[in-house]
């Protein structure tokens, strides 16, 4: 089985997570995916696969060599985007794709105009959905990478290598892939997780991430009678929002630029509820926007009445650069190293979001993010091209072959 057979084989599988979801995993439908996972990598011959109840699996590649060698890892999550249905994904490959507009079903189309990135993968064999669902490249891309690496690594036992660890889990996409991570488990020196976007890209800094659930008490009273007595929870949730500026939403910044985002809006007379994340690089600047929201419902209060506005802020993730950047580095220029034997040309960025490996990084597992190749992430006009899964394949392979040289 090639790579792009195994990816089209796990985009059958429906593994939406769900946000507001109390179990692990957050929907059942990802276990069935997780047990068709483990049976696969057991018939790929990998040794002490185990899934545990909460739909995190485990499995090992043996060293080929009697070197002290570290034990290195590599993880990706299953879960695919609450944002767009994961549900009878039809994949699609436009072979050998000409920089034109892709018509996915009628009237809707994956256009270079819009989507440009379409135009650095031209001449290549690109798979795309039928503009009605995700595709699930993000992180199914990941695993088909990961899973056919190490089937090719037992293929071809010249190439020497340590021991090698592999992990696959559920609800990454809700902030929760590693809450349940077993860390001691894995028992790896370092690892990383295949989930970042195009060709080339390292990632070993991401957003620090707080999530804020704003809830507004209105008073209800018949219209006609309501003057000096209606508090209407839906103005005053279109003013708190309008309270966080308007320059500061994933809309209109970049880079190294923080957010505020409303992720939901639920309001009528009496009651609403709004749900933002919050997010920046810089910690100190994101202690200061968790303050500022709080501050924004202390207004109000000060106006409408105290316990009007109620704002629950819980912090979800922190940059992984502080856990790398100190004593952790060679982590990541072995990365650099792989891809540039390769032929990969290296992309370092900032994460503008999170991974996985930025909490198993302060748990103690330095980890870093690698691409994937897929893009435009979450939506239907998500594709990735096969050529991009390959190179991230032989980026993997090479990182195992260069861990080999490090002996302990």
């Amino acid at each position: 089985m090639n790579i792009t057979e195994r990816f089209l084989n796990y985009t059958q599988f429906d593994t939406q997570s769900a946000e507001d979801s109390t179990t692990v995993p957050s929907t059942p439908k990802q276990l069935v995916f997780a047990q068709f996972l483990k049976e696969e990598l057991q018939r790929e011959g990998l040794h002490d696969v185990e899934m545990d109840e909460q739909g995190y699996i485990y499995a090992t590649l043996p060293a080929n060599t009697d070197a002290p060698v570290p034990t290195i890892g590599f993880i990706s999550h299953y879960d695919t985007s609450p944002d767009c249905s994961g549900a009878n994904i039809k994949p699609r490959i436009v072979e050998r794709y000409d920089g034109a507009d892709i018509t996915l079903s009628p009237g809707i189309v994956l256009s270079p105009q819009k989507f440009p990135e379409l135009l650095a993968h031209k001449d290549e064999d690109l798979i795309v959905t039928d503009g009605h669902t995700l595709l699930g490249a993000d992180d199914k891309a990941g695993i088909a990478e990961i899973v056919q690496a190490m089937v090719w690594l037992q293929q071809h036992p010249e190439v020497k290598h340590g021991p090698i660890r592999v992990a696959f889990n559920p609800d990454e996409e809700i902030g929760m892939g590693a809450h349940h991570f077993d860390v001691e488990k894995f028992g790896c020196q370092w690892a990383y997780t295949m989930d970042g976007g195009d060709v080339g890209e390292l990632e070993f800094e991401n957003f620090n991430a707080a999530s804020a659930k704003v809830t507004i008490k209105g008073v209800s009273v018949h219209p006609g009678y309501a003057k000096g007595k209606m508090v209407n929870a839906n103005a005053l949730a279109a003013e708190f929002a309008q309270m966080l500026p308007a320059g500061e939403r994933p809309e209109t910044t970049e880079g190294y630029e923080g957010f505020y985002h409303l992720i939901g809006m639920q309001t009528n007379t009496e009651t609403g509820k709004l749900s933002y994340i919050i997010r920046d690089h810089d910690r100190q600047k994101f202690e200061q926007r968790k303050q500022f929201i709080i501050d924004c419902a202390n207004t109000m209060n000060t106006k409408y009445g105290e316990g009007t506005v109620v704002v629950e802020v819980k912090d979800q993730y922190y940059n992984m650069r502080e856990k790398i950047e100190p004593d952790n580095m060679h982590v990541v220029d072995l990365v650099l190293r792989a891809m540039q034997q390769v032929g990969v040309v290296p992309q370092v960025k900032p994460i503008r979001g999170g991974t996985d490996g930025a909490q198993l990084s302060f748990r103690g597992l330095p980890c870093p993010n690698i691409f994937a190749g897929g893009l435009n992430f979450h939506g239907p006009f998500e594709f990735v091209p096969v050529q991009s899964m390959e190179k991230a394949m032989n980026v993997i392979i090479k990182i195992c072959e260069l861990t080999a040289e490090l002996h302990i």
